[in-house]
């Protein structure tokens, strides 16, 4: 099933991959079970039950005991009633037969039904899904657990004319001018196939800049049958049968995802915006090396303002910076931030320093963060700056690509600083504590580190030639 590791995507091989490439099998097993499990068979209270909870409906039964569920249940595969607990009132339980037996389950309300973490809308669906899960897991428990061990995920180089348009849409040069809307995207079949498919085509992609970066999961519900692009099996449950990364699409088995490797692919139409965007998804996105942001801002703060008075230090007009970041998120590198709009350089200064200050995590990382620190209070100026350099090497590559050409930035602006009055300690209090910032949100810690994130950045600027 696997392709050739250097296959062309090229449209004069279109017949030859399209001979190599198979569509994964898909594997249905998982899928049949879902369909054999036991449907949920309602027992009806044949008499109304005084202070009956209004979210529960006939099959509650009030206070009776085990024993007399068990009765009532009558031997029934997926028969369940509700009732209330004799030992504590006001506290109730899903009997449910299956397996031959009946088995009891604490329930709660909090505006939806559950038992465990998933949350569902009525009783009935919770039952479904109930009975899917202990049918699937009592049948295939030992198939489940070997799910992972032959995964199609390394494999997958199928569907190649879906995967050539992909590659012409995605497939971006250092030169090329990329698309203006970052919010907006035609709409094109490629919208319609698997993450999978991108990754393959974006995987084979010189250009593409191969910054590692994980996947960003979140618990999802599924519409319809799906299966894990990992393992090839079926997702099963009524809800919440899986993971979705929230950047490239990718769905997974929520155990499956433990396995996936960090090769997220950002699909454009997922990231809505610029600011406020992790680094790594942002460049990973638009092909970059480094953010948009940073490359338009700094080239035009070095066309006309390294000579400023105060660069970085005096503020721009709020609103105008307001104003640049809304361009950006809306135009992407588009965006026009040229004098004739915004005469005032401050303006553009502000922005870019806004822009560090709203990503979700820093440019040096919160995992980094001590390790800076501690590097800074090192009192051997030698020894610092080697403490320095190491803590740099455990930076992703897209923030330690987009601090290298700041500082290198930094470092012309210090050249200017007979008529600007910046320094490179200056400068480090300014972006000390813009470019990080401490794991826990402590005001205490953050005003304790700030002379050290001073000198970190001072540090940085200084030695640019040799950190770097």
């Amino acid at each position: 099933m696997a392709a050739s590791s250097n296959s062309s995507l090229s449209g004069s091989s279109v017949s030859s991959d399209a001979e190599e490439y198979q569509p994964p099998i898909w594997k249905s097993y998982l899928y049949q079970l879902q369909q054999e499990a036991p449907r949920p068979k309602r027992i009806i209270c044949p008499q109304e039950v005084e202070n009956r909870p209004k979210y529960y409906g006939r099959e509650f039964h009030g206070i009776i005991s085990r024993e007399q569920a068990d009765e009532l249940l009558g031997g029934v595969e997926g028969a369940y009633i509700l009732r209330e607990s004799q030992r504590q009132p006001g506290c109730y339980t899903l009997a449910l037969r299956f397996g031959n037996q009946t088995l009891n389950y604490r329930l709660f309300y909090d505006g939806k039904h559950f038992v465990g973490e998933k949350r569902f809308e009525s009783i009935h669906d919770l039952v479904t899904d109930g009975l899917i899960t202990l049918y699937i897991e009592t049948k295939a428990s030992e198939y489940i657990s070997k799910m992972t061990t032959n995964p199609i995920y390394e494999h997958i180089g199928y569907a190649t004319l879906l995967r050539e348009k992909v590659s012409r849409r995605l497939s971006r040069t250092k030169t090329e001018s990329r698309k203006a809307s970052v919010t907006s995207e035609e709409n094109t079949p490629v919208e319609k196939i698997t993450s999978l498919v991108r990754r393959a085509a974006l995987t084979q992609n010189d250009n593409h800049f191969n910054y590692e970066k994980a996947h960003n999961f979140k618990v999802h519900t599924f519409r319809g049958p799906h299966w894990c692009e990992y393992c090839a099996n079926f997702m099963w449950g009524l809800i919440a049968q899986g993971v979705r990364c929230s950047d490239c699409g990718l769905n997974v088995h929520k155990q499956c995802s433990k396995y996936v490797p960090n090769d997220c692919q950002p699909d454009l139409k997922r990231i809505k915006r610029v600011y406020c965007c992790d680094l790594t998804t942002l460049v990973k996105a638009h092909n970059m090396q480094r953010p948009m942001v940073v490359d338009i801002c700094i080239r035009e703060i070095e066309a006309r303002g390294l000579k400023s008075e105060g660069l970085y230090r005096v503020s721009g007009f709020t609103e105008h910076i307001e104003d640049v970041k809304m361009a950006f998120d809306r135009d992407g590198d588009k965006a026009d931030i040229s004098a004739s709009l915004y005469p005032d350089i401050n303006i553009i200064a502000g922005a870019l320093k806004l822009y560090f200050r709203d990503l979700p995590i820093p440019v040096i990382t919160y995992e980094t963060y001590s390790k800076f620190i501690e590097a800074a209070k090192i009192s051997n100026p030698d020894e610092r700056l080697e403490a320095v350099h190491e803590v740099l090497m455990l930076l992703p590559a897209a923030h330690y690509e987009t601090l290298r050409y700041l500082m290198i930035h930094l470092k012309k602006v210090t050249l200017n600083e007979k008529e600007n009055f910046m320094n490179a300690e200056n400068l480090g209090i300014v972006f000390g504590p813009t470019l990080m910032r401490p794991p826990e949100d402590s005001t205490l810690t953050t005003l304790n580190d700030m002379r050290y994130q001073k000198l970190i950045v001072q540090i940085l600027i200084e030695n640019e030639d040799v950190l770097f």
